[in-house]
């Protein structure tokens, strides 16, 4: 009945799917959650676009990749600017001259670096986080920004996390808040869950579908699938699961217009359960006269969990490295996205990749005017 089946809504699945499509092809979508999306889903309450699963900014420094979305859409021009929150002490995001005015008082960049390198605890060869972190811009900074924020982000103290969870530590010797240097940013102005929509427009969208569940039906059904969950899900598991991080939302609506003033703050000291709060509106610059905020928990993952976080660390390179070696041998199943191919992807790259891939596993014979002929 269809050329392709792809798994998952997300943007990875989308892009795959709109290219499939646009190509002639008959395509149908499953989905295990009850809407389109993955993790870019937008929900509209109270005139209000809330990012139910983490927020969701869109940046590229690729002017190709910025065009492609706005075929599915409008940016508008938000620009990422969080507000680091340590015991009630404010701090702009990324570390930068505000920031050091913030924590020292000092006003022009030399005597930012000054503070910085007196700081310093040299480390030629670090052995664990703290030791880099503590070896690149010392205490201060270690203590109030950086400490409390990723042991809970990881769950580990820094002492047993390695150099690479923060290999650069962005210091910018400028009074700029922006935290991001590309110069294409935005939000879709309609909401991610529009821009879904309208790429998967043309395809046939089945929800609360779990492939797992069902896959020998929905195999059955089309000539090429492609996968975009968890590889070792796909697997069962069966050389043994692969390590994340997940997370828990506890979102909520206030009756009042404006509860922080910025749309992300961090809670950077350990006692603070929660990572950050998002509230929404400040996305979209919105007035409405109530706003709705998103407590983020970072958690532990067992199978059956939402993975959001792959820890890319030996043991898990080697176990990815063994599905790899088996996925690569499938003939009708290809394998891709941020949990099909076990790496952290902002939305950017995944656009890249899905179109990469597209181009990789359908694009010649696609390409070679077999319009509405099978993938194979």
């Amino acid at each position: 009945m269809y050329d392709l089946l792809v798994v998952g809504s997300g943007l990875f699945g989308s892009v795959v799917a709109f290219e499939a499509r646009r190509r002639g092809k008959r395509v149908l979508v499953v989905d295990k959650r009850d809407h389109l999306g993955g993790n870019c889903f937008t929900q509209r309450i109270e005139g209000i676009d809330v990012h139910r699963y983490g927020a969701h900014i869109f940046r590229t420094s690729d002017r190709a990749i910025w065009d492609y979305l706005r075929q599915f859409c409008e940016f508008n021009h938000f620009v990422n600017s969080p507000v680091a929150n340590y015991k009630g002490e404010l701090y702009n995001m990324p570390f930068n001259m505000n920031t050091f005015n913030q924590l020292w008082g000092v006003v022009t960049p030399a005597e930012a670096r000054a503070k910085i390198e007196a700081q310093r605890v040299p480390c030629a060869s670090p052995r664990n986080l703290e030791e880099h972190v503590l070896s690149l811009v010392g205490r201060d900074v270690y203590e109030k920004l950086v400490r409390g924020y990723t042991e809970k982000q990881w769950g580990r103290p820094c002492t047993e996390l390695p150099p690479s969870v923060m290999r650069r530590i962005p210091l910018r010797f400028t009074y700029d808040n922006n935290y991001f240097n590309d110069p294409y940013q935005g939000i879709p102005m309609e909401g991610y869950a529009a821009v879904m929509q309208r790429m998967l427009e043309g395809c046939e969208l089945r929800l609360s579908t779990d492939y797992l569940a069902h896959r020998s039906e929905l195999d059955a059904l089309a000539d090429a699938v492609v996968y975009t969950g968890a590889i070792d899900g796909f697997y069962d598991y069966d050389l043994g699961p692969l390590e994340y991080r997940s997370l828990r939302f506890e979102h909520e609506t206030l009756d009042v217009e404006n509860y922080q003033g910025v749309a992300v703050m961090n809670f950077n000291d350990a006692d603070t359960p929660y990572t950050r709060i998002i509230e929404h509106k400040h996305f979209a610059f919105g007035t409405q006269p109530v706003t709705v905020v998103s407590r983020e928990y970072p958690a532990g993952w067992q199978p059956g969990d939402d993975p959001y976080y792959p820890i890319n660390d030996r043991r898990n390179a080697a176990l990815y490295a063994r599905y790899r070696e088996r996925a690569d041998a499938q003939s009708r199943v290809r394998f891709g996205g941020r949990l099909g191919e076990y790496r952290y992807y902002d939305m950017q790259d995944t656009v890249k990749s899905a179109l990469a891939k597209y181009e990789e596993w359908f694009g010649a014979e696609s390409d070679a005017g077999d319009r509405g002929g099978r993938i194979r």
